[in-house]
Parts: structure tokens; C-alpha cells; sequence
């Protein structure tokens, strides 16, 4: 590691002297702890996992003296959302024999399984692998699951764009032999397994990278890099939130090349201000021949030149906000050898959630289930988990899962379109249609009890409050307003609750910074319109806003234009003047 320059950070120093991710991970996992070492919990991210524990029984001494019940998520990576019922059918298994019953789709198309316990690991991760999944770098210093439009629309264009996630996600994935040594090994033969996540090795690319790792290098990247690709007409999986985004350009119907989007990140520390939340900025544009190469380039020069002494501005926006795009473009350009073709007129327009029945063009249909917060699982009132068990054994669809935590049932025969809607309706799941677009749009983290990041609630609080904000629309005719909703328990943002209509952040215990003004579209950041708002608070506060909303709005005006036209000495002028009343 090259000793020049700002000190290196702890992390930093961990990944380069972990011999390519395995650090002490093996002595440790047949320790007798039921927790691993702080550096092995640095390094476990990288295999797909984070070490937790249960804070709802945080500080309760255990018979063995501890006062923490240490568990484990897994996080299986799954390019563009796509996988098979066997596959999902695997994940549902698992979440009862290894977890706590319940599976998560997450914000970036991934699946979650909580609460494994560390004894079980071993067997989790290999399971996941032995049905051609993989759980390597679905979380980590590294280019993570790559995102796309899930529609299974039977066009060119969608067609198109789900290669170059798949192709994009093939290329950036890390090469080291370390996860399938750790994981896949044989326990009767001890040979190591290549399945799953089998790699083959590339030639060295880039100043950056080695023999063994020739994209990443000993260090990986300096922090997490998110990629996405999508179309003008549907941003469904919020392409500017990304450090790498890609709109396609159409033309006749076929995509000719992408808009490249760089430096969009969510997260945030309130108490420093050199931190901040940031939608990709307009870099180029590629053509569908060059476009993977600019990809790769991008991710080199993160690489080389993102910063590894403070990890809190160590994201591709900083990079980009302490350069300039001017120099951030030639460097790109360097790294290239030849110069980018400039940005095109084309943006995004619309957002589709795909939520119900539609034609996918090739006599088949799909359907798009919604699941609130994304948490597959079976209550007294909802069997959504046996349900989706009986439609993947009966059915046997193709699963697509999107990017607000939703799932798509694919290539669903005329005839079986009735039998999927007997299975949901027999089990107590509600169809998308019979969702209110409060909650339909609305999305959570998983905060409490699991994150150890996590402030406060999320994912059991946004439910209760959705109830209440559904009546007071109701009451107020508002009830088909499209707007988004995100909430977060802390400000890292994994909900991506800095540009919707209406952002909820968690502050402190039962305290939330209120955000307005950005957009459904998610082309626009929202502001703050109020802090620490407690929990009691926050959707009377919301109510007061949508009051205002209904008497001044323009024609077809959204909430978040409507907030953003305001501004926010207007609202809180508003909602000041009618608490007092």
C-alpha cells in the first residue's frame, strides 16, 4: 500500500493486509463466540453479510453474561432483480431454517434474509450459492447489485438494457477465490466449489489492480459504488441516486446509446457538514459499444482517487464535488484513451411502479405484487409467505423484484391469471389495486430491531402512520394523489428518503428530520422543511401540508412541485399560523 499522502483509515488498512478478503474470517467462524472481530466484521460485508444484534432485547443480561443476542443478515446479490421460483423458493426455505422467519426485498433488488445466527452461516451462504445465486459483494467497499428496470416487457429497448446490467454486473464483481474457500468448500472432500458466484480471471486493467483482483486491487473500492441503468419513461429504480446511472437513449424504438449519470449518493452525517445527500450529475454520452468501458473507467477512477483517510466523505459525489466535473471528465477521459461524446437532451419523464396486470408482448402477462416495506412473511390476518411458496411450486413464474421493494410475478399464462389472484385472495393478500397510493408509493427501511445504524423506528412505524394519513386524505379528497413517501431510522438513507415527495429521517429515538419537495420522478432533491419532529407529530404535520396543497395547488400541480414552488418560509409560515388557530 503506497504510503504517500493522507494517512490511510482503519478499513483501509484491513482490506490491504486481508490477503483478498479472508483476514482471520476462517479461524473465527469455529470459534466458540457467537460474534466475530471487529476486523472480520469489516471484511464479512464483502461476503454478503452484516454482524447485528437484537436491540429489542439489547442491555437483558443472557445466561452467559452478555448483553447482546448477536445475529447475522445475509443479503443475496441479484443483478437487476431477476431470479427463478426455485430460487426464491430456496430463500423462503432458509428465512424458517436459518432465520427469523421472514425474507426482505430490498430498495436495490436484492433479497434479506435476519436474525442467522452465526453457527449457520456456512450453511446459509452455501445453500444461496448451491441455486446459482451468490451473496459476494452484495454489500461492501465494491460495486454492488446492479440495478435495472425489471418490467419484462417483450421490446428491444427493455430487452436491451437488462443485458447491460447483466454484462455490467459480470464485469464489476470481485475475482478473489477467498468467498468460495470460506463458504462453498465440501466439508466430506474439503475441495472448494466454484458455483454460484465462479469467477474467471481477466487480464490486469488499470493502474489500480492486481494479478488476483485486476479491477479492485488489494484495497477494493474506498466505499460502496452503486450502479443502475433505465429508461426515460419508467425511472423506476431511481437512476439519480446512484454513483454510476445510465438513461438510455431510444431511437425507433431501440436503444442507440446511454446519458451517463455520475456522483448520486443518499447518505448523510447531520453533525458534519462536509457531508451531504446528491443526484448524478450528467457526465457523457456512450454508445452501446463503449458504454461498459466508460462503466469500468468510472469505477477506476473512484478507485484510485476517491478518498481512504475519512471514510465519511469517501463516496464518488466527493470526489466529484472537490474536483469539478471538468477535471473528474478528463480524468474519465485519461483513463479511457479518448475523449467522451457529449451529453444528449434525453432524461427521465415518468416512473412506473408496475404494480398489477400487464401484457408483456409476447402473449404472457405479468403481475406486479405489492409488498409494504418489502417483508415477505405470515401473519394471523396475511399468509403472504405460504402464498407466494404455492405459486412458485404451482405456477412456477419467473420472479423479478423492483426497486421499491415490490416483487413481479412473470410470464404468467392467460389462463393462470385467475388461479395467481385465488392463491393471493385465499391467503389474505391484498391485490396492488386495493393499496392506496399512500402506501402503494411509500417505502421504509429496516431500522429497528435489526440495524445496528439505525436511530429509531422505520419499517414498524411508517405502517401505523400510513393508516392515519390514508383517513385525513380521504377526508380531504385527496386520496389519488400520486406523491412518494420514504423513511429512514437514520440518515444513511437506504430508502432513499432525499428526494421524494415527502423524506422521513430518523434524528433521535422517536424523532424524524421531515423532507418535501423533491419528486416521484426522483430528479430532485428535497429540502428540510422541519427537524426533529416526534413521531406523534409527523403526520398531522404532513395533514397541514396537504391542506395547503388543496386550496393553492396549480392544475395538475404534484405535492412535491407544489412544496418546491412554495418554498419552505412559506409552509412553515402555513403550518404555523394554523397550529395557532
Amino acid at each position: 500500500m503506497c504510503e504517500q499522502g493522507p494517512k490511510p483509515n482503519t478499513v483501509e488498512v484491513l482490506k490491504n493486509d486481508s490477503d483478498y478478503l479472508r483476514g482471520d474470517i476462517a479461524e473465527e467462524l469455529v470459534d466458540e463466540n457467537e460474534f466475530f472481530g471487529k476486523g472480520s466484521i469489516q471484511l464479512l460485508k464483502h461476503h454478503g453479510t452484516y454482524e447485528q444484534d437484537d436491540r429489542d432485547v439489547r442491555g437483558q443480561v443472557r445466561e452467559d453474561g452478555s448483553k447482546k443476542r448477536f445475529i447475522y443478515m445475509v443479503r443475496t446479490r441479484i443483478p437487476g432483480g431477476v431470479l427463478t421460483s426455485d430460487q426464491l423458493l430456496a430463500e423462503l426455505d432458509l428465512c424458517d431454517e436459518v432465520g427469523n422467519s421472514t425474507l426482505r426485498v430490498t430498495s436495490r433488488q436484492a433479497l434479506q434474509l435476519h436474525g442467522v445466527v452465526k453457527t449457520d452461516l456456512c450453511k446459509t451462504l452455501k445453500t444461496i450459492n448451491d441455486t446459482q445465486l451468490t451473496t459476494l459483494a452484495a454489500c461492501g467497499d465494491v460495486a454492488r447489485n446492479t440495478m435495472c428496470c425489471p418490467a419484462p416487457y417483450n421490446t428491444d429497448k427493455h430487452q436491451e438494457i437488462q443485458r447491460l446490467s447483466q454484462a455490467i454486473a459480470a464485469r464489476v464483481k470481485p475475482q478473489t477465490n477467498s468467498y468460495h474457500e470460506l463458504w462453498l468448500t465440501d466439508t466430506e472432500s474439503d475441495e472448494k466449489e466454484l458455483v454460484g458466484g465462479a469467477t474467471t480471471k481477466t487480464s490486469l486493467t488499470g493502474n489500480g489492480g492486481d494479478a488476483i483482483e485486476p479491477l479492485y486491487g488489494k484495497q477494493y473500492l474506498p466505499r460502496k459504488f452503486k450502479i443502475g441503468v433505465v429508461l426515460p419513461d419508467d425511472n423506476c429504480i431511481d437512476v439519480y441516486t446512484h454513483d454510476l446511472g445510465l438513461i438510455a437513449e431510444i431511437e425507433n424504438d431501440e436503444v442507440v446509446g446511454y446519458n451517463v449519470l455520475v456522483g448520486g449518493g443518499q447518505g448523510q452525517t447531520p453533525s458534519a457538514t462536509k457531508t451531504f445527500p446528491a443526484l448524478g450529475k450528467k457526465l457523457c454520452f456512450a454508445t452501446k459499444e463503449n458504454v461498459l468501458d466508460i462503466v469500468l473507467a468510472v469505477v477506476k477512477v473512484q478507485r484510485d482517487h476517491g478518498n481512504r483517510s475519512d471514510r465519511k466523505v469517501a463516496r464518488l459525489k466527493y470526489l466529484i464535488h472537490d474536483w469539478g466535473m471538468d477535471k473528474f471528465k478528463s480524468t474519465v477521459e485519461q483513463y479511457l484513451g479518448t475523449t467522451l461524446q457529449p451529453v444528449r437532451e434525453t432524461d427521465v419523464v415518468e416512473h412506473d411502479d408496475h404494480m398489477g396486470w400487464h401484457a408483456q408482448g409476447d402473449s404472457q402477462w405479468f403481475y406486479g405484487l405489492n409488498i409494504e416495506n418489502g417483508r415477505i412473511q405470515d401473519t394471523q390476518d396475511c399468509q403472504l409467505k405460504t402464498a407466494l411458496r404455492k405459486i412458485c411450486q404451482q405456477l412456477k413464474p419467473g420472479i423479478h423484484l423492483t426497486a421499491h421493494q415490490s416483487l413481479l410475478f412473470t410470464n404468467i399464462a392467460e389462463a393462470d391469471k385467475e388461479t395467481l389472484e385465488q392463491i393471493l385472495v385465499s391467503h389474505g393478500v391484498r391485490l396492488s389495486e386495493e393499496y392506496s397510493n399512500a402506501r402503494r408509493w411509500s417505502m421504509a427501511c429496516v431500522a429497528w430491531p435489526t440495524c445496528g445504524l439505525s436511530i429509531t423506528e422505520s419499517e414498524r412505524a411508517l405502517p401505523g402512520m400510513i393508516d392515519e394519513l390514508e383517513v385525513a386524505l380521504e377526508r380531504m379528497g385527496l386520496a389519488e394523489e400520486k406523491f412518494t413517501l420514504r423513511m429512514t431510522g437514520c440518515p444513511n438513507g437506504c430508502a432513499r428518503p432525499y428526494n421524494p415527495d415527502i423524506g422521513l429521517v430518523g434524528r433521535a429515538k422517536n424523532k424524524y428530520t421531515l423532507f418535501v419537495g423533491g419528486t416521484r420522478l426522483g430528479n430532485r432533491l428535497a429540502f428540510i422543511h422541519r427537524d426533529m419532529v416526534s413521531s406523534e407529530n409527523v403526520v398531522p404535520l404532513i395533514v397541514k401540508l396537504f391542506e395547503f396543497f388543496k386550496t393553492d395547488r396549480q392544475q395538475d400541480e404534484t405535492f412535491g412541485n407544489f412544496c418546491n414552488r412554495q418554498g419552505n418560509e412559506t409552509l412553515l409560515a402555513f403550518t404555523d399560523s394554523t397550529a395557532s388557530n
